[in-house]
């Protein structure tokens, strides 16, 4: 079973996080580029790459996909740091989102060259892992045909609702960034945008389906769990 590193970054900036994943994926592409500058066939299991999760919070932000349209954000530079929001366009996949406090955010970066090179299965597999963990709390979450993420009641018009966002990056099959699942968020910030660019869909969390407040730290060892069933691995600190 493929070891990961797990570590729980609390509350920490976007940047500060970014700059965490572009620092670990780049000492996973230097360990490949290295390994195959003297043994171009080397096998995946043969190079010293790490597997790692991070689970976190972030200070309001809205962060916009490299394919992302800036019209979706809906308020100016002025009106965002009037309300402290930060705003950062990223390197992503997807649209816009936003990150904000009392939102589960995790940044798997996985070397799929060690598992199944298949960016579409890993999506899901981020998807699954998120779907069973909503379900321990009694919530059915289901995917959307088209569109990548975490939705309650996908095929009911008028009712679709997302609770979890995903985009990611992939480079020589390594991946970062990750998701975004509402638990006791502010809904009210995705009022300023056209959240992932699909409009007249809503947005929900955790604590909205339920009608009460969610323990935070209890599901982030209910997400570790259900990580490790989906993913087949064993996480360590």
């Amino acid at each position: 079973m493929e070891r990961v590193n797990y570590k729980d970054l609390g509350v920490i900036s976007y940047k500060n996080a970014w700059d965490l994943q572009e620092t670990v994926l780049g000492e996973n592409l230097l360990l490949k580029s290295e390994a195959r500058k003297f043994q171009p066939t080397a096998a995946a299991s043969e190079i010293n790459t790490h597997h790692h999760l991070f689970l976190c919070e972030h200070p309001p932000v809205y962060t916009l996909g490299k394919s992302g349209n800036m019209n979706n954000v809906l308020l100016s530079e002025a009106e965002l740091a009037d309300k402290g929001i930060e705003f950062f366009k990223t390197n992503r996949g997807g649209d816009i989102t936003f990150h904000g406090p009392q939102q589960l955010v995790g940044y798997p970066i996985i070397d799929l060259e060690k598992r199944v090179t298949d960016i579409g299965l890993y999506l899901r597999n981020v998807e699954e892992t998120v779907i069973r963990t909503i379900a321990e709390y009694g919530v059915k979450g289901e995917r959307s045909v088209g569109e990548t993420g975490v939705w309650i009641e996908p095929d009911v018009k008028g009712r679709e609702r997302k609770i979890c966002a995903i985009g990611v990056r992939c480079s020589r099959w390594i991946t970062m960034h990750g998701f975004a699942l509402n638990v006791n968020t502010d809904l009210s910030y995705f009022d300023f945008i056209i959240p992932c660019g699909i409009q007249n869909k809503q947005v929900t969390s955790l604590e909205k389906e339920l009608g009460t407040s969610v323990d935070l730290e209890a599901l982030k060892r209910i997400y570790c769990q259900k990580f490790e069933e989906v993913f087949e691995v064993s996480l360590f600190s």
